[in-house]
Parts: structure tokens; C-alpha cells; sequence
């Protein structure tokens, strides 16, 4: 048996990776990422950045890319938990426009995978969370762009039921929709 379980999504490219996770009285132990193993399942990816950040509750990052150094990005939440998504952005795909996502969280340990040319955010459901990603392209501050992350066209169901208020970066809260900005990636 592998020591990963992957699971594609509705998304071309997309899918979730769970670990194999071995436990006892001590705690637990698992790998959350091994080149072999990614490669034997069939992706071949080279990731060049790792990033952690931590936020509260009813925080929302995103919906954020990079226009011309697109960032494929592995996600993961060490603590806590989030819903987060990935946003088609590749012209030629049937399923532009379109998004899935996934709960992540501490006790599920689930990954998600989101490719280059979508746009990547997160919502964050507990009191507070941690959250790790590998990147297959670095930062570059100058390229970043975004779509608002309640963008009508794109709908995305974001479980903020139990959220008394959307908290957002000044940016974030300037980005427009995907059919003002008609960003498209070749």
C-alpha cells in the first residue's frame, strides 16, 4: 500500500492527498509529501518555496495568482481547519471559470492540490489555523493579482454560515470580478 491516497477532482489537475498515518500512545507520524511517491502516482512536480502562515477565524485569503510566474501550490493545515479552493483560469479548459475545493484541517490531515494558472484562496473555519503550502514557482510581490472572492459569476459555496464577519486584507478587498479583469492564462 502507498502512503498516499490521491483523489482527483471535478478540476482537471486538482485533487487531494492523504497521508497514511501511523499512531499510538506517543502521537502520531506521517509524510505529508514524497517525490517518489507523488511521481509513481503520476505527478511529476518540483516545488521550489514553502509557506506558513497563521489567521483567525472568519479570515479569507484570496482568491490570489500570479500573472505571468504562476504558482502551483500543495496546501495543508497543521492547525485548525479551513475551506479552500482553486479557481480554472486556463483559457482552453473546458471548466474555466470554475472552482472545488475542500475542507482541510489538523484532524483530516488532507492536502489539496491546486496547479498553475488558477487562483487559490481560503477560509478560516476554526478559532484560529495554521496553514503550510509548497509552491512550484517563487513569490514574486510585483506579479500578484486576484478576483473577489465572492465573485457571483464564479459562486463558490464558502461554508460561512457560523462566521460572524469576513475579515480581509486592504488588496483583497480590491480585486475585481473574472469578467472585469478577464484574466485567462494562455
Amino acid at each position: 500500500m502507498g502512503k498516499f491516497k490521491f483523489t482527483e477532482l471535478d478540476i482537471e489537475g486538482m485533487f487531494t492527498v492523504e497521508p497514511t498515518v501511523f499512531e499510538d500512545n506517543r502521537g502520531y507520524f506521517m509524510e505529508s509529501y514524497n517525490e517518489n511517491d507523488f511521481k509513481e502516482a503520476g505527478y511529476d512536480l518540483t516545488f521550489v518555496q514553502d509557506n506558513q502562515s497563521k489567521s483567525s477565524k472568519g479570515v479569507l485569503r484570496g482568491l490570489h495568482l500570479q500573472v505571468n510566474y504562476p504558482q502551483g501550490k500543495l496546501v495543508r493545515v497543521i492547525k485548525g481547519e479551513v475551506f479552500d479552493v482553486g479557481v480554472d483560469l486556463r483559457a482552453d479548459s473546458p471548466t474555466y471559470g470554475k472552482w472545488a475545493g475542500a475542507i482541510l484541517s489538523e484532524e483530516n490531515k488532507k492536502q489539496l492540490y491546486i496547479p498553475p494558472k488558477f487562483a487559490h484562496g481560503f477560509v478560516v473555519l476554526s478559532d484560529e489555523a495554521e496553514f503550510q503550502y509548497k509552491c512550484t514557482e517563487f513569490y514574486h510581490g510585483e506579479d500578484e493579482s486576484g478576483i473577489m472572492w465572492d465573485d457571483p459569476d464564479i459562486a463558490i459555496d464558502w461554508p460561512i454560515d457560523d462566521i460572524d464577519e469576513i475579515i480581509l486584507s486592504d488588496k483583497d478587498k480590491e480585486w475585481k470580478t473574472l469578467k472585469e479583469s478577464q484574466i485567462k492564462y494562455e
